[in-house]
C-alpha cells in the first residue's frame, strides 16, 4: 500500500483555503441558511439539523451536521425507509446541495475541507479494502472528485477509485476543478438519485478492488 506523503500545498496552503472560504461562505449565505432552517423547522419539525457520527481523517470520528431532508417517521416502532421519509421538500434541498451548507462549520472547525473524500458511516470502516481505507490519509470534503464524476450513480467501487485518486493527486488546481465541477453538478442538479433507490444503496464491502482498477476508474474525465 502506498504510503501519502502530503505536498506543500496540502500542508501549508490547503487548510488556510478551507478557512477563507469556509467563513467567507458562512457570512454570505447565513441568510440563505437562516430561511432554510425555518423551512426545514415548519415542514419536517425539529430537530433543524441532523447530526451524525463519520470518521475523518487518520478514521477519528467527528460530528457532522447538515440540514435536515427526512422525516422522522416509523412504523411499528421501526424507521420507514429512505424512500419513504424523504419529502418532496428535502428532495429538493438535496438537488441544490443546501442541505449540505451546514458542514462549512465542520470546514471551519476542522473536521472537513471544502474538497476531499466524501465522510461516510463510521459502520463501513471494517468494510473497506486495504486500499480503499486510503480515502482517509486526507481530511473529508463537503464536495469531491467522485461527486463530480457521478456522484450517487457511480458504483462503491468507483467512488471509492476516485476518492484514492483524489488522494494520490491533490493540488490548488486539482482542487479548482472540482470546486468549479461541483457548481456545474449542482446547476444541472445531476446524479442525486443511485438510479435504483432515493439514496446511495448500503455499502456491503467490495467485490474486488486493486490499485490497478482503482488507479484506471478513477482517473480524470
Amino acid at each position: 500500500m502506498n504510503k501519502h506523503k502530503p505536498g506543500f500545498y496540502e500542508k501549508y496552503t490547503k487548510r488556510v483555503i478551507d478557512i477563507i472560504l469556509a467563513g467567507s461562505a458562512l457570512l454570505l449565505l447565513s441568510p440563505v441558511m437562516a430561511v432554510t432552517a425555518l423551512l426545514v423547522r415548519i415542514k419536517l419539525g425539529s430537530p433543524v439539523l441532523f447530526s451524525q457520527e463519520r470518521p475523518g481523517k487518520d478514521e477519528k470520528i467527528f460530528r457532522l451536521f447538515k440540514f435536515r431532508t427526512m422525516l422522522n417517521t416509523m412504523r411499528d416502532g421501526v424507521l420507514l425507509s429512505d424512500e419513504e421519509r424523504l419529502t418532496p421538500f428535502g428532495r429538493r434541498l438535496r438537488a441544490l446541495s443546501i442541505d449540505e451548507l451546514p458542514e462549512l462549520w465542520n470546514v471551519l472547525k476542522g473536521d472537513m475541507s471544502i474538497v476531499g473524500p466524501r465522510p461516510l458511516l463510521v459502520k463501513y470502516l471494517p468494510l473497506y479494502s486495504e486500499e480503499q481505507h486510503r480515502r482517509h490519509d486526507v481530511r473529508p470534503g463537503i464536495t469531491g472528485w467522485a461527486q463530480v464524476n457521478g456522484r450517487n450513480l457511480l458504483s462503491w467501487e468507483e467512488r471509492f477509485a476516485c476518492d484514492v485518486y483524489y488522494v494520490d493527486n491533490i493540488s490548488f488546481a486539482f482542487d479548482v476543478k472540482v470546486i468549479l465541477r461541483t457548481l456545474s453538478v449542482v446547476f444541472k442538479r445531476s446524479g442525486i438519485t443511485s438510479g435504483t433507490s432515493a439514496t446511495m444503496e448500503e455499502f456491503k464491502g467490495s467485490v474486488v478492488c486493486d490499485g490497478k482498477s482503482a488507479g484506471r476508474q478513477g482517473e480524470p474525465t
